[in-house]
C-alpha cells in the first residue's frame, strides 16, 4: 500500500518519464508504468502500440497501470479491451494506484474485477463503479475523489479498503454489498455520504472517519459483524434510520455537530457511545438494545430521545450528561437497570419497568405520568458528580455553574402505581399526585420537600398570615382558582382538582407518612386534609362549621402555638371574670348555734355558713392583688380538675364549671399538638 505522501518519491515501478503531457503532474515526470515490451505507459504510447497491447488483452485480463493518467477516452479503450461476451467488462487483478482519471467522468459501471487497487489513485471528474463486482480485495486507500462518486450497488466479494480516502464530492454507496471486511478509517468526506441500504457481512470499520456537509445517510444499512464508527466527526445530518447492527457496535469518543437519527434501529451485540458529543438532537426512538449498552460520559447538548425504544439486555445507562430533555417515554426495560444521568428533564412517561429499576439522577425534572413499574423502583438524587467508572475521573456537568442546587424534582406521579415506587431525596414541591394509585404506600425516604404556603402577612380584614406545612401543589392551584392570587397558579391545560379530590390525596400521603415513621410530615398532610374538608362544599353545613371551630381553636389540634393562646386568653378572661363578679364580696364565718333542754340530757349544735354576698362597690375597686390570687388559684385548679376552695358566687359558680369544661380541652389540644411534632 502506497501512502499518500510517495506520490513525490520515485516510483517503486519503471515508469514513462514523459513531461509534457502529464496534466495531473505537470511540474514532475510521468510516473505511469511502461507497458512491456514498450517505453511508455499506456496514455504515452502511440496509436499502433496501443492498439496492439490492447488487442492482447481479453474478458479477465490482468492490467497493471499504475501512475498511468486516464482521459475518458483512454479508459473506454481499456475497458472495451476487457469486455465479456455480455459486453461488461471484466478485469482480472486490475493495479491502477496513483493512476490519474480525468475528464468530467470516469465510468466502472458494471464492471466486474478479481482484484482491484485503486490506492492512492485520484477521480479528477464524476466516477462511476455502479453494480461493480469486486470478487477480490478492493483498495482505495488513500485515493482523491473531487467530484461525486457513485458505488451504488456495488459489490465487494474480498476485503474493501477505503482507509484514509478524501471524497470531496457527494459520494454515494447506496445498496453496495461487503461480503467481508470494509475499512473506511481516517476517510474524509466533504459534502454526502450515502449508505442507504448497503449491507456488511464482516467487520465495518470507520474510525477517525469525518463526515462533512449536507449529511451522512445510514438507513437500512445491516451490519452482520463488527461496526467502529469510533472518534468519528459527523458535521451534517446523521442518519441511521433503520440500520440492523448484529455485532459489537462502536461509537466511542465520536461527535456529532447535526441531528442524528438511530430510530427503529437494532444494536444486537454491544453498542459503546463511551464520551461521544451530540450537539443537537438525537433521536433512539424504537431503538432495540439486545445487549450491554455503554454511554459513560455521552454528553447530549440537545435532547436524548429514545421515546418506546427496547432496552432488552441492558443492565447500566450512564452515567450520562443531556443538557435537554432526556426522554424515556414509553421505553421498555427488561432486566434490573440502573439509570446514571445530569440532566435537565428526564420524562418517563408510559415507561415500563419489567424488572426492578434505580434512577439516579442529578439536577432533572422528572415526569413519571403513566409509568408502569411491576418492580420496585427508586429515584435517587446523586449528590456527587458522576465519575467515569474506568478512569475515575468526574464528568463534566455543563449547567452545573448555572443550577446550584443538583436535587431532583419530580413533576408527575399521576396514573402511577406508588406502591412500587421509592423516592429519596427528591423535590415533590411541584409533583402532580392526581390519578396516583396506593399513593398511601408510596415509600419517602431522606429529604423529600413539598410545597410551602405563601408566606408573609396579610389582610382578611385582619393581620393574618397561611400556616407553615407541606402543602401539594395541586391545592395551590385550587386556592388559586379561588382567588387566592398569592398561591401559585395552575399550568397551561391542566385541570383544577376540588377539595375532595385532594382530601383523599391528603389522607392518603398521611398514611405513607405515618408508615414511614414521619409523624411531623403526617401530621402536615392530616392539616391538608382537614382544610380541604372543611372547604368542601359536599360537606355537610354542620360538621364544616365544627371543623372550622376546630381549626380557630387549636389548628385541627395540630398547632401548639393557636392552642395555647387560646388557653392562656381563656385563663386570662376566667381570672378576670372571677375578679370582677365570681368571688364573694364578703368572707362568710361559720355561726355554731344549740340549746340545753335539762341537766343530763344530749346538747343539739347547729352550725350555718352565710352565703358568698356579691361584691359592691366599684369594678375597678374590685382588681385587688389578693383578690387577684385567689382567682388565679381557681382558675388553675379548675384547668387540671380540681376545686378552687373559694367562695363563689353564683356567677362565679357557673364561670368555673365553664372553665372546668373548656380550658382542660384547650390543654388537652396543646398536649396532642405538641406530641405530634416530637413524636418518632
Amino acid at each position: 500500500m502506497t501512502s499518500p505522501s510517495a506520490v513525490s518519491d520515485p516510483p517503486a515501478w519503471s515508469s514513462c518519464g514523459r513531461r509534457e503531457e502529464a496534466p495531473a503532474r505537470s511540474s514532475s515526470a510521468c510516473r505511469g508504468r511502461i507497458v512491456e515490451p514498450y517505453q511508455e505507459c499506456l496514455a504515452h504510447l502511440d496509436a499502433i502500440d496501443r492498439r496492439d497491447y490492447l488487442s492482447l488483452l481479453g474478458a479477465g485480463a490482468d492490467v497493471d497501470h499504475r501512475g498511468t493518467a486516464f482521459s475518458p477516452e483512454l479508459l473506454d479503450e481499456l475497458s472495451a479491451a476487457v469486455a465479456a461476451d455480455t459486453g461488461q467488462p471484466a478485469y482480472g487483478n486490475a493495479d491502477f494506484r496513483e493512476a490519474t482519471f480525468g475528464g468530467s467522468t470516469a465510468s466502472f459501471e458494471g464492471v466486474t474485477f478479481s482484484r482491484a487497487d485503486f490506492g492512492d489513485a485520484a477521480f479528477l471528474g464524476n466516477v462511476t463503479f455502479k453494480r461493480a463486482v469486486f470478487s477480490g480485495e478492493a483498495t482505495f486507500c488513500g485515493a482523491s475523489f473531487r467530484r461525486p462518486a457513485d458505488f451504488a450497488t456495488a459489490h465487494f466479494g474480498g476485503s474493501a479498503d477505503f482507509r484514509q480516502a478524501t471524497f470531496t464530492g457527494k459520494v454515494a454507496f447506496n445498496g453496495a454489498a461487503f461480503a467481508r471486511s470494509a475499512h473506511f478509517d481516517d476517510i474524509t468526506s466533504v459534502i454526502q455520504t450515502e449508505f442507504e441500504g448497503a449491507s456488511f457481512a464482516e467487520s465495518a470499520a470507520f474510525r477517525g472517519a469525518k463526515f462533512s456537509g449536507e449529511g451522512s445517510f445510514f438507513e437500512g444499512c445491516r451490519f452482520a459483524g463488527e461496526a467502529d464508527f469510533g472518534r468519528s466527526q459527523f458535521t451534517g445530518q446523521v442518519d441511521f434510520t433503520d440500520a440492523h447492527f448484529s455485532g459489537k457496535t462502536a461509537f466511542d469518543g465520536a461527535t456529532y455537530s447535526g441531528r442524528v437519527s438511530f430510530a427503529r434501529s437494532t444494536f444486537g451485540g454491544q453498542a459503546n457511545f463511551r464520551h461521544a458529543e451530540f450537539a443537537q438532537g438525537a433521536d433512539f426512538g424504537r431503538v432495540a438494545f439486545l445487549n450491554d449498552l455503554d454511554l459513560c460520559g455521552t454528553t447530549f447538548t440537545g435532547a436524548a430521545d429514545f421515546d418506546r425504544a427496547e432496552f432488552e439486555g441492558v443492565s447500566m445507562v450512564g452515567p450520562l450528561i443531556c443538557m435537554a430533555t432526556l426522554n424515556l417515554s414509553g421505553a421498555v426495560f427488561s432486566l434490573p437497570v440502573t439509570v446514571l444521568g445530569a440532566a435537565r428533564n428526564v420524562t418517563c412517561e408510559r415507561t415500563r419497568w419489567m424488572a426492578t429499576a434505580l434512577l439516579r439522577l442529578r439536577y432533572a425534572v422528572v415526569d413519571l405520568t403513566d409509568a408502569v413499574a411491576e418492580y420496585p423502583v427508586s429515584l435517587v438524587t446523586h449528590t456527587r458528580a458522576f465519575t467515569d467508572a474506568r478512569t475515575r475521573v468526574p464528568l463534566r456537568e455543563p449547567f452545573g455553574q448555572r443550577r446550584t442546587d443538583h436535587r431532583v424534582a419530580v413533576r408527575s406521579l399521576s396514573g402511577v402505581d406508588a406502591a412500587q415506587v421509592c423516592l429519596i431525596d427528591v423535590d415533590l414541591s411541584g409533583c402532580r399526585f392526581a390519578g396516583a394509585v396506593h399513593l398511601d404506600q408510596l415509600s419517602l425516604k431522606g429529604r423529600c420537600t413539598f410545597a410551602d404556603p405563601p408566606s408573609g402577612w396579610r389582610w382578611s380584614p385582619w393581620p393574618a398570615r397561611w400556616t407553615p406545612r407541606r402543602t401539594l401543589v395541586e391545592e395551590h392551584r385550587w386556592r388559586r382558582g379561588a382567588g387566592r392570587r398569592e398561591w401559585s397558579g395552575a399550568g397551561g391545560g391542566e385541570s383544577i382538582l376540588g377539595p375532595a379530590t385532594l382530601t383523599a390525596q391528603y389522607r392518603e400521603l398521611r398514611k405513607a407518612f405515618e408508615d414511614g415513621k414521619n409523624e411531623p410530615g403526617a401530621a402536615d398532610f392530616y392539616y391538608g386534609e382537614m382544610e380541604m374538608r372543611r372547604n368542601d362544599r359536599s360537606t355537610p353545613q354542620g360538621e364544616r362549621w365544627l371543623l372550622a371551630l376546630y381549626w380557630a381553636v387549636s389548628g385541627y389540634g395540630l398547632r401548639v402555638s393557636r392552642s395555647l393562646g387560646w388557653l392562656l386568653a381563656a385563663m386570662a378572661t376566667t381570672v378576670l371574670l372571677m375578679m370582677l363578679w365570681g368571688l364573694a364580696g364578703n368572707e362568710p364565718k361559720p355561726l355554731t348555734s344549740g340549746t340545753q333542754a335539762a341537766p343530763g340530757q344530749k346538747i343539739l349544735l347547729r352550725t350555718e355558713s352565710p352565703a358568698p354576698a356579691n361584691p359592691r362597690g366599684p369594678l375597678v375597686g374590685r382588681l385587688t392583688t389578693d383578690r387577684f390570687e385567689k382567682s388565679l388559684r381557681t382558675v388553675v385548679n379548675s384547668v387540671v380538675f380540681r376545686s378552687g376552695g373559694q367562695d363563689l358566687t353564683t356567677a362565679g359558680t357557673y364561670v368555673e364549671m365553664a372553665a372546668r369544661i373548656g380550658e382542660p380541652v384547650l390543654l388537652g389540644l396543646s398536649v396532642l399538638a405538641l406530641r405530634g411534632r416530637v413524636k418518632r
